[in-house]
């Protein structure tokens, strides 16, 4: 692996991308602050979070000290939930139109099936928005057509049934809507419609977004760290390997720095499969095959909604004879995560999709809070590593046209 053997790091910057998240994110703090405390105390380590120092983007530093040496991270969160919430300020007819529309993306495009070859858990989680939602509309038409026959049992009737099934039966879609922090079926449905919409391609507002991400990674190369350290996750992870191959594409990486890229949770195939994805796969295809980083990609096969264990790169079928990357491991939550906990945990899909953020009661060689705050670079830590055994290379994309 690249980038190894440069001794140990006292100092390192952490850029965290959040997926397609519309919540503040002093949401990612609390949660580092919180998770972090459980697994020092796990671990025997010992790790504290003070305000962030600088200006600029949202964040936190940590001061750890781990198998008794001492490290500093300064930890910034890249945000975008913003375009995020503009993208879900959609009225309720609006949202179901999304739904026809996504659907027939990615039926059309024949990217469903190409997917249901990874993994079935995020196809499946790509489903439920659209049989929650339909379920909604057919409950509100049930409520509308009861209220219609009952109506009937009285002369001029149904006409009154008529109207009040239907002032009821959207009082019952907006109440779902309402409730949709425990339903997700909004959530998820603008989440898959923000792709599907462009066919893959990167909206406006998101590639502007980017190139100044871009651009405070790149300071952050040339200030004194010893690492710097990005981490996507979800969707994040995708916009990460663009950024990043940006960075190298235009020298904006000095020689001899410590770059690493940690993708989490990925769900790279749900863009790369779609027809004009050709800067990402392009991206995929660059970046797996520089020396100028390392990146290391972890999913688990209990994480229903991400790609478990699919090289990013391979499956979207940009894969040549000279890639490097990724390193493709699995968090492994049925061993690294106890049986009481496990069983816990284990329906609660969401949560598990941000478990990689989390503390684990029997952890192994994974460790969010080792790898961003510990004394050991990424490349380092997994020097020895190979990829875990279930991983998958398959190319099963039907698009692999890239940009030039």
């Amino acid at each position: 692996m690249a980038q190894t053997g440069q001794g140990k790091v006292e100092r390192r910057r952490v850029f965290y991308i959040p997926g397609y998240d519309p919540i503040h994110p002093r949401r990612y703090r609390e949660l580092y602050r919180k998770e972090s405390a459980e697994q020092s105390k796990v671990s025997g380590y010992e790790i504290a979070l003070q305000p962030k120092a600088t200006g600029g983007a949202y964040g936190w530093q940590a001061d750890a000290v781990m198998d008794g040496q001492a490290a500093h991270a300064d930890i910034d969160v890249l945000v975008w939930s913003d375009i995020v919430r503009g993208s879900m300020s959609q009225s309720i007819p609006a949202t179901y139109r999304q739904l026809v529309e996504t659907a027939w993306v990615y039926i059309s495009t024949g990217a469903l099936f190409r997917l249901m070859q990874l993994r079935k858990g995020p196809v499946i989680a790509a489903l439920y928005p659209v049989g929650a939602l339909l379920v909604q509309a057919l409950l509100a038409l049930l409520l509308v057509w009861l209220c219609i026959e009952i109506g009937g049992l009285v002369p001029f009737g149904e006409i009154i049934g008529l109207a009040v099934g239907t002032f009821l039966g959207w009082r019952l879609l907006n109440w779902f809507k309402a409730k949709d922090g425990k339903f997700f079926a909004y959530y998820l449905m603008h989440d898959y419609a923000y792709s599907a919409h462009y066919r893959g391609a990167n909206p406006p507002e998101l590639e502007a977004r980017m190139a100044e991400f871009g651009d405070t990674i790149a300071e952050a190369l040339t200030a004194d760290y010893d690492e710097v350290l990005v981490v996507g996750h979800s969707s994040g992870a995708h916009l990460a390997v663009s950024i990043l191959a940006d960075l190298i594409r235009a020298s904006r990486v000095p020689e001899g720095k410590r770059l690493s890229f940690l993708s989490l949770g990925q769900v790279v195939p749900m863009v790369s499969f779609l027809p004009k994805a050709d800067r990402l796969r392009a991206d995929l295809a660059y970046l797996s095959e520089r020396g100028e980083l390392t990146w290391v990609d972890v999913t688990a096969p209990g994480d229903g909604c991400a790609f478990a264990l699919c090289d990013p790169v391979a499956v979207s079928g940009v894969a040549t004879a000279a890639q490097k990357w990724p390193l493709v491991i699995s968090a492994s939550f049925t061993q690294t995560l106890s049986p009481a906990r496990w069983k816990e945990l284990r329906w609660r899909f969401f949560r598990l999709h941000f478990q990689y953020l989390c503390a684990f009661d029997r952890p192994k060689d994974y460790d969010y809070f080792r790898i961003t705050a510990g004394p050991v670079a990424l490349g380092d830590r997994y020097a020895e590593r190979t990829h875990s055994r279930s991983r998958m290379t398959k190319p099963v994309n039907k698009f692999t046209s890239v940009r030039a």
